[in-house]
């Protein structure tokens, strides 16, 4: 078998009047995440984890802010494309493992909504994502609810 490791982060200025997506569901709060689709921090992390995995560079490659074509656009058609990218490079998902860094609101409470709905774009089952949580302890722009984060790694292989 051929394994593939990737990493991917993405970051996200908070504030009122967005809304927060994460992991392809919205979640109800009184900040959501600017950016120039969605925002949706944890699906951007996992894409740029699986491009990179794949040698195939990043989300911002495939999809720049420059073009009016992604701006406001669901994440979840932006994980589709990447998905059929890596498989016809022959690559199957062994497993993902993410964790959303943000003070509030909580995430666990959303954690088998969010394995759902990416499983179901990744064709993959619920024991091949871990989804985490953490706070940054009141700490840097996380901490000061200005931001949110999302860590992700993946592996690919071929048969």
């Amino acid at each position: 078998m051929n394994f593939k490791i990737g990493f991917g982060y993405d970051v996200h200025q908070l504030a009122a009047g967005y809304d927060l997506w994460l992991g392809g569901i919205k979640i109800e709060h009184d900040k959501g995440a600017m950016g120039h689709s969605d925002a949706d921090v944890l699906i951007h992390a996992i894409s740029d984890a699986i491009l990179g995995a794949a040698c195939l560079r990043d989300i911002g490659y495939h999809f720049p802010d420059t073009d009016p074509a992604y701006k406001g656009i669901d994440s979840k058609i932006l994980l589709q494309k990447v998905f059929t990218l890596i498989e016809d490079k022959g690559y199957k998902i062994g497993n993902i493992d993410s964790t959303i860094c943000l003070e509030k609101p909580k995430i666990n409470p959303h954690i088998t909504s969010m394995q759902d709905c990416l499983c179901r774009i990744l064709s993959i089952e619920h024991d091949q994502i871990s989804i985490k949580a953490t706070t940054k302890e009141k700490m840097g722009f996380v901490g000061e609810e200005k931001g949110i984060e999302a860590y992700a790694v993946v592996l690919l292989y071929k048969n």
